[in-house]
């Protein structure tokens, strides 16, 4: 009988399954188990997930949020409903009341009085569905994929676990969270290309912002001291395993401190993050032992790139990238930043073992239109990016509140930066003009971070549902 058909016998005989509206239950099925008494009387909801039919009697097992249990029915105690719970599918809800018993081979069990089916499954759980692995239907049907694989869920719930964390890390700080816009007049904060949309009531173009930070500067101009925003950026551009076009950030800003601030930020916050999680200071991810017990240790980018290509500090933008074009061999015009980025990983994974986290410091002053420069040098900035297993996942830098020069560097950026749109946020500047404390700023990426503190291959494994090509619907 087909799923349909089975869907119309059942309520022509017991009414429609998604009509119930609730199910009280007693536990969780982790509660029942931890807390298993013989002939406890309780209820629980569930899917169904197997199911063993002995004649008159019916094995099987459920599985809610927090775990598995078997359950059986027998025709003599459910009467009627029996015929009900034969037609149950793999895959269907249902809420049962029963008892609590041993089997002889020693598994925990319900004893079903009495249940309901909650909702029917129009659709069978796929070939295999136990421990499904193809990565395609994974992503795809994220929904599949955390019915089958409880490890999945399990990473999941420790994701929301990590956001909490950090939550109450910021909060106990004396840290406020924000909201700042989704949609920006104008694309700011950071570099990248933006997703452009229009807004029909203002008739206007409008971006999915690139980063919240000018907006939370405005912030520090209005008197806030120390807040931070867990927010939803968006990047158009390429996908891989280390990027999302659509991706979480925590940002936060300090006033009165500098970078050294947000570095030891950084230190306290993932490694009692990794301490909380595995209990020692030391994980592994993909195969690399990292050791995150304190103090971290610092690179110079400036050094790096002067070892390697000969660059100087005071070298303007055109000589770095011709420096690097003629020892890499690279004959394009132009080199993104996304391959700067990418080389300067690779650089950190050649100068550097990765066991251990590292900050990269002295950033050159062209590179960071929005960090304070060095009060010893012109040509560095007070920032920092923190790299972990060959990852970036923190950036951070002085803030620069100068509103004269502020002006005047994201001048030089629109004419360097091709994908930039060409126009300057003028009402940030204004806000400066007002006045905005010395500040520390800082960037990172949750989902990133997650990856590594879960040991997970794919940013694509740390979000619920990523962006996928589309596919035709059957």
């Amino acid at each position: 009988m087909q799923f349909k058909d089975k869907l119309d016998s059942i309520i022509g005989k017991f009414g429609s399954p998604f009509k119930e509206t609730e199910f009280k239950r007693s536990n969780s099925i982790k509660e029942i188990l931890d807390n298993f008494v013989e002939q406890k009387e309780v209820s629980v909801v569930g899917r169904l997930i197997a199911k063993r039919e002995h004649g008159k009697s019916t094995f099987g097992h459920i599985i809610d949020q927090s775990g598995k249990i078997q359950i059986y029915a027998q025709l003599n105690t459910l009467g009627s409903l029996y015929e009900l719970f034969k037609q149950l599918d793999i895959g269907d809800i249902i809420g049962l009341r029963g008892k609590l018993f041993t089997t002889k081979t020693g598994e925990k069990t319900i004893f079903v009085e009495d249940f309901k089916l909650l909702s029917k499954a129009l659709r069978p759980l796929p070939e295999k569905w136990h421990g499904l692995k193809d990565i395609e239907i994974r992503y795809r049907q994220r929904y599949l994929d955390l019915i089958a694989n409880p490890d999945v869920r399990e990473s999941f719930i420790k994701r929301f676990k990590i956001i909490s964390f950090i939550r109450e890390f910021f909060d106990k700080l004396g840290y406020f969270e924000v909201e700042t816009p989704i949609l920006h007049i104008l694309a700011g904060g950071a570099s990248g290309k933006p997703f452009i949309t229009h807004h029909n009531a203002n008739d206007c173009d409008v971006y999915l912002r690139i980063a919240p930070e000018l907006y939370l500067k405005r912030l520090l101009v209005g008197g806030f001291e120390k807040i931070y925003e867990i927010n939803r950026s968006f990047r158009n551009e390429g996908i891989s395993f280390k990027h999302s076009p659509e991706f979480t950030m925590l940002e936060a800003y300090c006033a009165y401190e500098n970078y050294e601030y947000m570095i030891k930020i950084c230190e306290n916050l993932i490694s009692s993050l990794v301490k909380e999680l595995y209990s020692s200071y030391v994980l592994e991810y993909q195969g690399k032992k990292i050791d995150f017990s304190l103090p971290w240790q610092r690179i110079s980018f400036a050094e790096i790139f002067k070892k390697e290509f000969d660059i100087e500090a005071n070298d303007l933008q055109d000589v770095f990238f011709e420096k690097i074009k003629k020892k890499m061999n690279i004959t394009s015009n132009a080199i993104t930043r996304t391959q700067i980025l990418n080389m300067t990983e690779e650089l950190i994974e050649k100068n550097y073992p990765e066991d251990k986290p590292v900050f990269v410091v002295d950033f050159f002053t062209w590179m960071s239109p929005l960090a304070k420069t060095k009060k010893d040098s012109p040509y560095l900035v007070d920032r920092f990016e923190l790299f972990i297993g060959g990852l970036e996942i923190a950036n951070a830098y002085s803030e620069l509140n100068d509103p004269i020069e502020q002006l005047e560097r994201f001048k030089k950026q629109i004419e360097q930066e091709e994908e930039l749109p060409k126009k300057i946020d003028m009402d940030f500047i204004r806000a400066l003009e007002y006045g905005m404390p010395p500040a520390a700023g800082l960037g990172i990426g949750i989902d990133r971070l997650v990856m590594i503190l879960l040991n997970q291959p794919s940013i694509k494994d740390v979000i619920l549902f990523p962006l996928l090509k589309p596919v035709e619907e059957e």
